[in-house]
Protein backbone atom coordinates (compact mmCIF):
# COMPACT_ATOMS: atom_id res chain seq x y z
CA UNK A 1 0.00 0.00 0.00
CA UNK A 2 1.53 3.82 -0.89
CA UNK A 3 1.44 6.25 2.06
CA UNK A 4 0.38 9.72 1.00
CA UNK A 5 4.36 10.65 0.05
CA UNK A 6 4.41 8.37 -2.76
CA UNK A 7 0.82 8.52 -4.16
CA UNK A 8 1.98 12.16 -5.03
CA UNK A 9 3.26 11.64 -8.60
CA UNK A 10 1.95 14.88 -10.44
CA UNK A 11 2.12 18.34 -10.27
CA UNK A 12 -1.33 19.79 -9.24
CA UNK A 13 -3.01 20.92 -6.66
CA UNK A 14 -4.51 20.19 -3.99
CA UNK A 15 -1.02 17.80 -3.68
CA UNK A 16 -2.98 14.82 -2.01
CA UNK A 17 -4.88 14.45 -5.36
CA UNK A 18 -5.14 10.92 -6.41
CA UNK A 19 -4.34 10.67 -10.11
CA UNK A 20 -3.56 7.12 -10.68
CA UNK A 21 -3.28 7.02 -14.54
CA UNK A 22 -1.45 10.27 -14.73
CA UNK A 23 1.67 9.98 -17.44
CA UNK A 24 3.56 13.17 -17.45
CA UNK A 25 4.15 15.24 -20.43
CA UNK A 26 6.51 14.90 -22.71
CA UNK A 27 6.02 18.27 -24.53
CA UNK A 28 7.60 21.13 -22.92
CA UNK A 29 5.44 24.40 -21.57
CA UNK A 30 6.88 26.42 -24.32
CA UNK A 31 5.80 24.18 -27.57
CA UNK A 32 2.41 24.02 -25.84
CA UNK A 33 1.84 27.20 -25.73
CA UNK A 34 3.48 28.37 -29.20
CA UNK A 35 0.92 25.97 -30.30
CA UNK A 36 -1.97 27.31 -28.50
CA UNK A 37 -0.73 31.34 -29.16
CA UNK A 38 0.36 30.98 -32.78
CA UNK A 39 -2.89 29.00 -34.12
CA UNK A 40 -5.03 31.72 -32.38
CA UNK A 41 -2.70 34.38 -33.86
CA UNK A 42 -3.49 32.85 -37.62
CA UNK A 43 -6.78 32.88 -37.12
CA UNK A 44 -6.62 36.47 -36.12
CA UNK A 45 -4.69 37.08 -38.92
CA UNK A 46 -6.51 35.80 -41.55
CA UNK A 47 -10.23 37.54 -40.06
CA UNK A 48 -8.30 40.85 -39.83
CA UNK A 49 -7.32 40.42 -43.75
CA UNK A 50 -10.50 39.23 -44.77
CA UNK A 51 -12.76 41.68 -42.99
CA UNK A 52 -10.36 44.46 -44.50
CA UNK A 53 -11.14 43.25 -48.22
CA UNK A 54 -12.05 45.65 -50.72
CA UNK A 55 -16.28 45.25 -50.32
CA UNK A 56 -16.48 44.71 -46.10
CA UNK A 57 -14.67 47.83 -45.31
CA UNK A 58 -17.13 50.26 -45.94
CA UNK A 59 -19.54 47.81 -43.41
CA UNK A 60 -16.78 47.16 -40.79
CA UNK A 61 -15.27 49.52 -38.84
CA UNK A 62 -12.06 48.63 -36.65
CA UNK A 63 -13.99 47.55 -33.88
CA UNK A 64 -16.04 45.34 -35.20
CA UNK A 65 -13.49 43.84 -37.47
CA UNK A 66 -11.45 43.04 -34.16
CA UNK A 67 -15.16 41.30 -32.93
CA UNK A 68 -15.19 39.72 -35.35
CA UNK A 69 -11.66 38.19 -35.00
CA UNK A 70 -12.20 38.14 -31.67
CA UNK A 71 -15.17 35.31 -32.49
CA UNK A 72 -12.73 33.62 -34.85
CA UNK A 73 -10.51 33.02 -32.13
CA UNK A 74 -13.32 31.64 -30.07
CA UNK A 75 -14.57 28.88 -32.87
CA UNK A 76 -11.32 27.52 -32.62
CA UNK A 77 -10.62 27.42 -29.03
CA UNK A 78 -14.35 26.40 -27.90
CA UNK A 79 -14.57 24.11 -30.93
CA UNK A 80 -11.29 22.18 -31.23
CA UNK A 81 -9.07 22.95 -27.49
CA UNK A 82 -12.45 22.32 -25.24
CA UNK A 83 -14.14 20.30 -27.49
CA UNK A 84 -11.80 17.68 -27.46
CA UNK A 85 -11.57 18.23 -23.39
CA UNK A 86 -15.45 17.63 -23.96
CA UNK A 87 -14.73 14.22 -25.69
CA UNK A 88 -11.87 13.12 -24.44
CA UNK A 89 -11.89 14.31 -20.56
CA UNK A 90 -11.68 11.12 -18.98
CA UNK A 91 -8.79 9.97 -20.84
CA UNK A 92 -6.46 12.78 -20.56
CA UNK A 93 -4.40 12.30 -17.58
CA UNK A 94 -2.84 9.06 -19.35
CA UNK A 95 -3.17 10.43 -22.77
CA UNK A 96 -0.26 11.94 -24.75
CA UNK A 97 -2.16 13.08 -27.26
CA UNK A 98 -0.97 16.54 -28.65
CA UNK A 99 -3.99 18.34 -27.13
CA UNK A 100 -4.43 16.13 -24.11
CA UNK A 101 -0.97 17.50 -23.18
CA UNK A 102 -1.92 20.88 -23.73
CA UNK A 103 -4.97 20.11 -20.90
CA UNK A 104 -2.69 18.82 -18.72
CA UNK A 105 0.08 21.47 -18.79
CA UNK A 106 -3.18 24.13 -18.08
CA UNK A 107 -4.46 21.76 -15.21
CA UNK A 108 -1.18 23.38 -13.46
CA UNK A 109 -3.89 26.47 -12.81
CA UNK A 110 -6.91 24.25 -12.41
CA UNK A 111 -6.67 20.66 -11.71
CA UNK A 112 -10.34 20.24 -12.03
CA UNK A 113 -9.40 19.48 -15.79
CA UNK A 114 -7.75 16.79 -14.47
CA UNK A 115 -10.30 14.72 -12.49
CA UNK A 116 -12.95 15.36 -15.35
CA UNK A 117 -15.07 17.77 -12.43
CA UNK A 118 -18.31 17.75 -12.85
CA UNK A 119 -19.22 21.13 -13.40
CA UNK A 120 -16.41 21.45 -15.62
CA UNK A 121 -17.29 18.59 -17.96
CA UNK A 122 -20.83 20.26 -18.22
CA UNK A 123 -19.51 23.91 -18.73
CA UNK A 124 -16.83 22.66 -21.26
CA UNK A 125 -19.19 20.62 -23.15
CA UNK A 126 -21.70 23.33 -24.00
CA UNK A 127 -19.14 25.55 -24.51
CA UNK A 128 -17.30 23.28 -27.10
CA UNK A 129 -20.88 22.48 -28.70
CA UNK A 130 -22.87 25.71 -28.57
CA UNK A 131 -20.86 28.55 -28.21
CA UNK A 132 -17.66 27.16 -30.49
CA UNK A 133 -20.17 26.57 -34.10
CA UNK A 134 -21.86 30.05 -32.99
CA UNK A 135 -19.03 31.62 -33.08
CA UNK A 136 -18.23 30.49 -36.45
CA UNK A 137 -21.57 31.30 -37.37
CA UNK A 138 -21.13 34.98 -35.85
CA UNK A 139 -17.83 35.57 -38.19
CA UNK A 140 -19.92 34.57 -41.28
CA UNK A 141 -22.87 37.06 -40.32
CA UNK A 142 -20.63 39.55 -39.84
CA UNK A 143 -18.93 38.94 -43.23
CA UNK A 144 -22.05 38.38 -45.36
CA UNK A 145 -24.07 42.00 -43.51
CA UNK A 146 -26.56 38.99 -41.57
CA UNK A 147 -29.68 40.79 -40.00
CA UNK A 148 -29.32 38.32 -37.08
CA UNK A 149 -25.63 39.52 -36.48
CA UNK A 150 -25.84 40.87 -33.58
CA UNK A 151 -28.65 38.54 -31.86
CA UNK A 152 -26.08 36.39 -32.15
CA UNK A 153 -23.62 38.11 -30.84
CA UNK A 154 -25.63 38.81 -27.27
CA UNK A 155 -26.41 35.34 -27.47
CA UNK A 156 -22.40 33.86 -27.66
CA UNK A 157 -21.29 37.09 -25.26
CA UNK A 158 -23.87 35.98 -22.67
CA UNK A 159 -22.99 32.39 -22.52
CA UNK A 160 -19.46 32.77 -22.58
CA UNK A 161 -20.26 35.63 -19.58
CA UNK A 162 -22.52 33.13 -17.50
CA UNK A 163 -19.77 30.30 -17.91
CA UNK A 164 -17.04 31.76 -16.80
CA UNK A 165 -18.65 33.59 -14.09
CA UNK A 166 -19.69 30.34 -12.67
CA UNK A 167 -16.14 29.24 -13.52
CA UNK A 168 -14.53 31.51 -11.19
CA UNK A 169 -17.17 31.40 -8.68
CA UNK A 170 -17.42 27.63 -8.20
CA UNK A 171 -13.77 27.61 -7.09
CA UNK A 172 -13.81 30.74 -5.45
CA UNK A 173 -16.06 28.26 -3.56
CA UNK A 174 -13.48 25.71 -2.82
CA UNK A 175 -11.37 27.96 -1.83
CA UNK A 176 -8.75 27.90 -4.85
CA UNK A 177 -7.65 25.02 -3.92
CA UNK A 178 -7.05 23.22 -7.12
CA UNK A 179 -4.26 25.62 -8.12
CA UNK A 180 -1.28 26.98 -6.47
CA UNK A 181 -2.44 30.25 -4.92
CA UNK A 182 -0.33 33.04 -6.55
CA UNK A 183 2.09 31.27 -8.63
CA UNK A 184 2.75 33.67 -11.59
CA UNK A 185 2.01 31.17 -14.14
CA UNK A 186 -0.32 28.31 -13.34
CA UNK A 187 -2.32 31.10 -11.02
CA UNK A 188 -2.01 34.18 -12.30
CA UNK A 189 -1.96 33.57 -16.20
CA UNK A 190 -3.66 30.36 -16.95
CA UNK A 191 -6.24 30.80 -14.41
CA UNK A 192 -6.94 34.36 -13.62
CA UNK A 193 -5.63 35.87 -16.83
CA UNK A 194 -6.91 33.37 -19.70
CA UNK A 195 -10.44 33.41 -18.21
CA UNK A 196 -10.48 37.20 -17.38
CA UNK A 197 -10.44 37.62 -20.80
CA UNK A 198 -14.10 35.69 -21.02
CA UNK A 199 -15.52 37.93 -18.76
CA UNK A 200 -13.88 41.47 -19.96
CA UNK A 201 -14.49 40.87 -23.67
CA UNK A 202 -17.79 39.23 -23.86
CA UNK A 203 -19.36 42.34 -21.10
CA UNK A 204 -17.80 44.89 -23.70
CA UNK A 205 -19.93 43.15 -26.82
CA UNK A 206 -23.13 42.72 -24.89
CA UNK A 207 -23.11 45.81 -23.96
CA UNK A 208 -22.65 46.54 -28.07
CA UNK A 209 -25.35 44.40 -28.63
CA UNK A 210 -27.46 46.11 -26.55
CA UNK A 211 -26.73 49.42 -28.13
CA UNK A 212 -27.46 48.50 -31.80
CA UNK A 213 -30.74 46.38 -30.84
CA UNK A 214 -31.54 49.08 -29.17
CA UNK A 215 -30.87 51.71 -31.87
CA UNK A 216 -32.81 49.17 -34.20
CA UNK A 217 -35.65 48.96 -32.17
CA UNK A 218 -35.97 52.27 -32.38
CA UNK A 219 -35.59 52.90 -35.67
CA UNK A 220 -38.48 50.32 -36.27
CA UNK A 221 -40.44 52.45 -33.99
CA UNK A 222 -40.25 55.78 -35.60
CA UNK A 223 -41.28 53.82 -38.61
CA UNK A 224 -44.41 52.58 -37.28
CA UNK A 225 -45.13 55.62 -35.57
CA UNK A 226 -44.45 57.87 -38.92
CA UNK A 227 -46.81 55.59 -40.70
CA UNK A 228 -49.93 55.72 -38.31
CA UNK A 229 -49.55 58.97 -38.71
CA UNK A 230 -49.96 59.60 -41.85
CA UNK A 231 -53.11 57.10 -42.32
Amino acid sequence: MMDATSAVLHPYWPRDLLIPTYVANDRSMSEILAFLFSVSGVFLLVTWLITGRKGTTGRLGTWRRLAVCWFAVCGFIHGVIEGWFSLYYDIIPGDQSFLSQLWKEYSKGDSRYVIADNFTVCMETVTAWFWGPFSFWAVYAFLTNRPYRFVLQLIISLGQLYGAVLYFFTEHRDGYAHSELGHPVYFWFYFVFLNTLWIVIPFALIVDAWRQLSAAQTHTDNTKSQKSKRK
